[in-house]
């Protein structure tokens, strides 16, 4: 019989992490964050994760022997809350969301997987952020080969966007083969451009006064699509997504169309801005087809006064772009629902780890693992 990969999703938000770990062939048995809101995205296209609201820095041992019931567990991933790191904030050293640096590597050792990766905003190598990764790296229990930090971009890793981010791995290497950096960059892909991930997404359509309407609309008709936008319109793995999208999937709908209401006068200004060039008032960017996007921010929760992340323009309409195109541009696939208010979507998609470099990590991790023999012939 063969064995089912396992991961436990750490400050999980809606799941990019790990659609990447499931793209890769793991599954995720445990998902938690302290955020229900951003969770809901989980629990929509995830319908057999265990999605749990939980504090990480108050969860012992306890609380693990709970959630995993003697599960064997190979690798955990997450993502710590940045915005304490952050080059975009104030940095600020006495945000408690620091202390979950901390609390990520505690956490490991508790559950004791066969690898770990943890992903952070580059701002965390700066100086006076860099120690405290350092310190939180040399908490990890002395049985993992730690690998990084590696700086990694998003672009060469096949999404159409300019993020970098910090990655540290940790394994056992009495559970995987040898590991190190130069395995993970050796996947890198081919970059990807804005046209080739958004240019058979249609126009926004006007929001209507339903509560429960996701904003879903068609595809434009185009000859030619790119690899990518193939790829994006793909049905989900097995076991994921959310039954009403994958129906409207198979009918050629997708969610997340809903416009984005701008005066004549923003419009008109947006208009005049030349592709790759920045608006000058909103500091908006405006895509040019054949480059990237850049990175997409998350904006504010409503802990922090429920700010909105300046959003790119769209390459030749007067708008910013809509919840798909942010998807497409992050490398979520079409079948993948976020929320029906567009703040809390572009939040959601903002703080995610793209898809694409998640399940480049994690394919590489699978593939030096130690299966045993009579679970070998099966893969």
């Amino acid at each position: 019989m063969a064995k089912n990969f396992t991961i436990v999703d750490l400050f999980c938000g809606c799941g990019g992490f790990g659609l990447g770990a499931k793209q890769a062939g793991f599954d995720v048995v445990v998902a938690v964050d302290v955020d229900t809101t951003l969770q809901s995205a989980y629990k929509r296209n995830f319908p057999l994760t265990n999605v749990v609201k939980g504090d990480l820095s108050t969860m012992d041992k306890n609380s693990w022997k709970l959630l995993l019931s003697k599960k064997e567990i190979d690798g955990v991933i997450g993502g710590p809350p940045c915005q304490g790191y952050s080059r975009m904030g104030k940095g600020d050293v006495n945000d408690p969301r620091r202390s979950l640096l901390y609390h990520f590597f505690r956490t490991v050792n508790i559950i004791q997987p066969k690898f770990f990766v943890m992903e952070n905003v580059e701002g965390l190598l700066d100086d006076g952020n860099f120690q405290e990764l350092q310190l939180a790296m040399a908490a990890a229990d002395k049985r993992y080969t730690l690998i990084g930090p590696i700086l990694l971009d998003a672009s060469e890793f096949g999404a159409p966007t300019k993020r970098k981010r910090v990655v540290v791995i940790g394994y056992d290497p009495k559970e995987l083969n040898t590991l190190n950096e130069l395995d993970v960059i050796a996947e890198k892909k081919l970059p990807v451009n804005v046209s080739d991930a958004i240019k058979d997404i249609s126009s926004p359509i006007v929001q209507n006064s339903d509560p429960d309407d996701f904003g879903w609309a068609g595809y434009k008709k185009q000859k030619d699509l790119s690899e990518y936008a193939k790829k994006m319109r793909a049905a989900p793995p097995p076991n994921m997504g959310w039954i009403d999208a994958i129906n409207k999937l198979k009918s050629g709908s997708v969610s997340g169309h809903f416009e984005t209401i701008h005066t004549e006068k923003v419009r008109a200004r947006y208009d005049a801005t030349i592709p790759g060039e920045i608006d000058k008032v909103s500091r908006a960017k405006r895509l040019a087809w054949e480059g990237l996007c850049p990175t997409l921010r998350a904006g504010t929760g409503s802990d922090k006064g429920s700010h909105q992340a300046v959003r790119p323009l769209h390459p030749t309409e007067a708008r910013v772009i809509t919840v798909r195109e942010a998807a497409r541009l992050q490398g979520f696939p079409d079948w993948f629902c976020f929320h029906k208010t567009k703040w809390h979507s572009f939040r959601m998609i903002g703080n995610s780890v793209s898809p694409l470099v998640s399940e480049s990590i994690l394919t590489v991790l699978k593939r030096k693992l130690k299966v045993p023999l009579k679970n070998a012939a099966n893969q």
